[in-house]
Parts: C-alpha cells; sequence; structure tokens
C-alpha cells in the first residue's frame, strides 16, 4: 500500500514533508476495524439491545437514535469541531463506541438509550474521517487513488461482520462487546501513532 515515488516527491516538493511511514497500512487497518463494528452494529444492534436485558420495543426505539446520533455528530462537527484536526476527530469517535459498552455493561438495559447515541455519534464522525484524514495526513496528491486503497479493507470487513458478529453473538451473548469495543479501541492507539501533515507554508508572491 505504497503511494507512487512521483506522488511521494509532489508532496515533499509543494509541502516539504514525506509521506509518513506505514501509515496506510494503519489507516487500513482503522476503517476495516472500525466499519467492521459499523456493519455488525448496523446488523444486529436491536438483537444485541435485547440480550443486554431490554424489551423489544425499548430496544427497537434506542436502535432508532443512532440515525439522528449520526446527524447529530456530524453537525457538531461541522460546527464546534471544524477547528480541530481530522485526527483528533477521529480519536474521539473511535473512543465512542466503547464509552458506550462500558456504559451499558455497567448500568445494564436502562444505559440502552446512551449506548445507541455514541456508537451513532462515533460512526457518524468516522464517516467524515474516512475522507478527511487520508487528505490531512497526505495532502490532495492522489487522493482519490489512495481513498479506493483504503477503503478496499473496510468494505470487506463491514461485508462479513453480519454473519460473523452474529456467530459471536450467539457463543457469547453481551460479552461480544468486548471484541467490538476492543476493535475500535485499536483502532483509536492506531490512530495515536499518526501525525498530521503540516500546513504548507505560504507561496511568496
Amino acid at each position: 500500500m505504497k503511494i507512487h515515488e512521483y506522488q511521494a516527491k509532489a508532496i515533499l516538493k509543494r509541502y516539504g514533508v514525506a509521506v509518513p511511514r506505514g501509515a496506510m497500512a494503519i489507516l487500513a487497518f482503522v476503517f476495516a476495524a472500525t466499519w467492521f463494528v459499523t456493519g455488525a452494529m448496523a446488523a444486529h444492534l436491536p438483537r444485541l439491545l435485547e440480550i443486554a436485558g431490554a424489551s423489544t420495543t425499548p430496544a427497537i426505539a434506542a436502535a432508532a437514535l443512532v440515525g439522528p446520533a449520526q446527524v447529530a455528530a456530524r453537525l457538531v462537527e461541522f460546527g464546534a469541531l471544524r477547528m480541530v484536526h481530522p485526527l483528533v476527530s477521529a480519536r474521539v469517535a473511535a473512543l465512542l463506541h466503547p464509552l458506550g459498552a462500558v456504559i451499558l455493561g455497567l448500568l445494564g438495559p436502562g444505559a440502552i438509550t446512551a449506548f445507541a447515541v455514541l456508537h451513532g455519534a462515533g460512526n457518524g464522525l468516522l464517516t467524515i474521517a474516512k475522507g478527511t484524514v487520508p487528505l490531512a495526513i497526505f495532502g490532495p496528491v492522489g487522493y482519490g487513488l489512495r481513498s479506493g486503497i483504503l477503503g478496499a479493507p473496510a468494505r470487506a470487513t463491514q461485508a462479513a461482520s453480519p454473519l460473523l458478529f452474529g456467530l459471536l453473538m450467539d457463543q457469547m451473548g453481551i460479552g461480544v462487546l468486548v471484541i467490538s469495543a476492543g476493535l475500535s479501541l485499536s483502532a483509536f492507539f492506531a490512530l495515536l501513532m499518526l501525525k498530521g501533515r503540516p500546513a504548507a507554508a505560504p507561496v511568496p508572491a
């Protein structure tokens, strides 16, 4: 997953920085891990909340809040987080699902709404981060090709997650959140390994 040499040279010439070593592999892992969780929750969230102890109607109602939470998080990203580096937003997003899982584990069925909202908010921010983080790290050169490469593992894990997560849920019950939270936390720690591209120096008039 290395970019072409001419692309690296173009970035060096324009921005004065080299492409971070291993950044493509790290981002590919981050997106693959988080999109696995996204696909799993999209397919199994109501059932998961029922396993956590909620009755059917509250579980469905809580799961329905994921969409509004995504929209709200994107509005926050556009407003309050607009001046924050995309890596910071992505790290926050990766932590929201594990935070929700901890709250659900501690408080039980009474926390299903908090879990659904936190998961939805994190997913909404990650959707934006998938486009903004590569641009912030690598710059615009080769952005389309790089985005396609990074998206391939994410699409594969998202497609496989409903089946795999369902099988895990049958075996582990609510303990399956250890898997989803662990994947999200691993993505968070992987993001800590990345640094954003410094802003380009002003071009002399």
